[in-house]
């Protein structure tokens, strides 16, 4: 029996191989792996998933289902896309090892479809072309991946340690050498109230702005 005496289900074994992954990357997600961290023998686990490949369609299937989807009660598009970036980014943060499963798997699950085909959905209610509305998907990921991937590789986690870290990069900072990073430093980065988690939402306002601009003559709101 299961740790816990809880009966082995799918479920439990997707959850279990999403906490292996958090520990160890997606590379570290095998039956063995799995099944020490549920406290079964391995073979336990073919009743509900037939190999690892199933594990790894499965886990990407509950990260998908993770993020927010575009609410389509909103009047305009970039309010709705806006909103299911934020909870994406939060998600993968949480999961950045799904970041290179996300695309590469051959046999989406239900919520992955559902997922894409609502934020198709969105932007082809608000007019882009069908070519317009893949751009701007693949934009806008392509956007969220990256931050994601840079947030996890900074230096500085809160407003404190941007403090720290810049202070001990300053004192390597001649001024006549570099005036213009000091000035970034000092007059930016260490501004009062400054948070460099907002720079998320400058670029992709960004995005949205630009791709609005693309947009078709069809309505900007969301029926």
């Amino acid at each position: 029996m299961p740790r816990g005496s809880q009966p082995l289900s799918r479920e439990r074994v997707l959850d279990a191989a999403i906490r292996v992954a958090d520990r160890g990357g997606a590379e570290s997600i095998s039956m063995r792996r799995v099944a020490q961290e549920l406290g079964v023998e391995a073979m336990s686990l073919y009743h509900h998933v037939p190999n690892k490949e199933a594990i790894l369609d499965g886990v990407v299937d509950a990260v998908f289902a993770a993020i927010d989807l575009p609410d389509t009660g909103r009047v305009d598009w970039r309010d709705a896309i806006r909103v299911r970036a934020h909870s994406a980014r939060q998600v993968l943060s949480q999961h950045r090892w799904a970041l290179g499963l996300m695309d590469s798997r051959r046999n989406p699950g239900p919520a992955t479809l559902h997922h894409h085909d609502a934020v198709l959905g969105v932007l082809k209610a608000a007019g882009f072309t069908l070519a317009d509305a893949s751009h701007a998907v693949s934009l806008i990921d392509s956007y969220i991946g990256g931050y994601v991937l840079q947030e996890a590789n900074l230096p500085a986690a809160t407003p404190a340690d941007v403090e720290d870290v810049a202070s001990d990069i300053l004192e390597r900072l001649p001024a006549d050498r570099y005036p213009h990073l000091r000035e970034l430093i000092t007059d930016h980065a260490l501004r009062p109230g400054y948070d460099h988690t907002g720079e998320f939402t400058y670029g992709l306002d960004l995005i949205l702005d630009a791709l609005e601009a693309r947009r078709g003559p069809g309505q900007a709101g969301i029926p």
